[in-house]
């Protein structure tokens, strides 16, 4: 493994004591405030709520720990149970400290304290329901007008279809990406981009995609970069499952897929942050390509003003998902200031796009997901 991907296998079982120690913590305190809410405890008695509370942990625990790619329906059921559970939690939790801003942690309005925080509860499990059945809905699709310096006039009108965060794995399977396929398919795309994050970093092999990424076709080509996910111990696979499936990785370089059309590609920026600044690598990918306009793919949105300095006229990246569950977001914008949607960076075009799929949970709250469709014009 090289060290790039070491760090990155390193840094993912970090996230995973991480994420498991939130779902105990955030269980914890849910239990405990739900246990100072009379009008449950008086329709359900105590120890059923410490046995529901200790149950619904277990379950999610194994989920986390053993479902998660384990394969097979089973498998899958209880990744997913375990993953929307702890969604659910942060949901509840978030409801939950809102009140305790309101009541200083019940030291003033102490009488009114237990009935907040069973509306709190309430509204915590209604915002679950509403981000499970945003996550259940189909990825809609964002229209885009993008005028490229240095396009030919007879590319004016080029249509490009742009895809990030499939996360294909355990819970998001063939099926789900045949649906994907078929949405891709009537935008009637001339070029197709895959930004990264296209396959998990474990549950089913990349192989298994192959013939459903097959069906991914257009006239100038479909093309690919790798996210953080694929470096978690899958990069060769991943490759391997594009190519078979005739599409071509960007790997710091760049390729003319019509003269006067160059589209250029780093690999992921996260996995590699201590080989180097991400300029180093935005510059080599961008390095000696002829004159045109360039589309330049980044899965992380990092090295914007190195892309546009060194004359990217459209930059497409994901990674964020735009927060995927509120308020999460505004975490992630901290570390992202090129968050979500379309930027203008030093003259030119950037959009980060929230992505297909989902991470994690089977949730999103509040925006669904998203497939680009770019129309790029010519011109000044």
């Amino acid at each position: 493994m090289r060290r790039g991907n070491r760090a990155a296998a390193l840094e993912d079982d970090t996230f995973g004591i991480m994420l498991l120690t939130a779902l105990t913590v955030m269980n914890l305190y849910v239990l405990g405030r739900a246990l100072s809410v009379p009008a449950l405890t008086r329709r359900v008695p105590r120890p059923w709520l410490v046995a529901a509370g200790a149950g619904l942990w277990a379950l999610s625990l194994f989920g986390v720990l053993f479902g998660r790619g384990s394969g097979g329906p089973l498998g899958a059921a209880f990744e997913l149970f375990g993953m929307d559970y702890l969604a659910s939690l942060f949901l509840v939790t978030v409801c939950l400290l809102a009140v305790e801003v309101v009541t200083l942690f019940g030291l003033i309005l102490r009488r009114l304290a237990p009935r907040l925080r069973g509306w709190a509860l309430v509204a915590g499990l209604l915002l679950s329901v509403v981000a499970v059945v945003q996550g259940m809905r189909p990825p809609v699709v964002t229209n885009l007008q993008v005028r490229l310096p240095g396009l030919p006039a007879k590319l004016d009108g080029t249509v490009v279809v742009a895809l990030s965060d499939l996360h294909l794995g355990t819970l998001t399977g063939p099926r789900w990406l045949a649906a994907r396929v078929r949405q891709v398919e009537a935008l009637h795309p001339d070029l197709i981009l895959l930004v990264g994050d296209i396959v998990e970093a474990y549950g089913r092999p990349p192989s298994d995609f192959t013939p459903g990424l097959k069906g991914l076709s257009a006239p100038l080509g479909v093309f690919a970069v790798l996210g953080n996910h694929e470096h978690y111990g899958r990069e060769r696979s991943a490759v391997q499952a594009l190519e078979a499936a005739g599409i071509t990785p960007l790997n710091d370089r760049w390729v003319e897929v019509r003269p006067g059309l160059i589209l250029a590609g780093v690999d992921d920026l996260t996995v590699r942050r201590r080989l180097g600044p991400p300029a180093e690598f935005v510059r080599k990918a961008l390095a000696g390509r002829p004159p045109g306009a360039t589309i330049f793919l980044s899965h992380t949105p990092w090295g914007a003003r190195t892309a546009a300095a060194e004359g990217v006229g459209l930059m497409l990246s994901g990674h964020t998902h735009g927060g995927q569950i509120w308020p999460f977001g505004y975490v992630v914008r901290s570390f992202y200031p090129l968050f979500e949607g379309r930027y203008e960076v030093d003259g030119m075009t950037v959009y980060v796009t929230r992505g297909a799929g989902t991470w994690g949970p089977k949730m999103r709250l509040w925006p669904p997901g998203e497939i680009l469709r770019i129309t790029l014009k010519s011109g000044g």
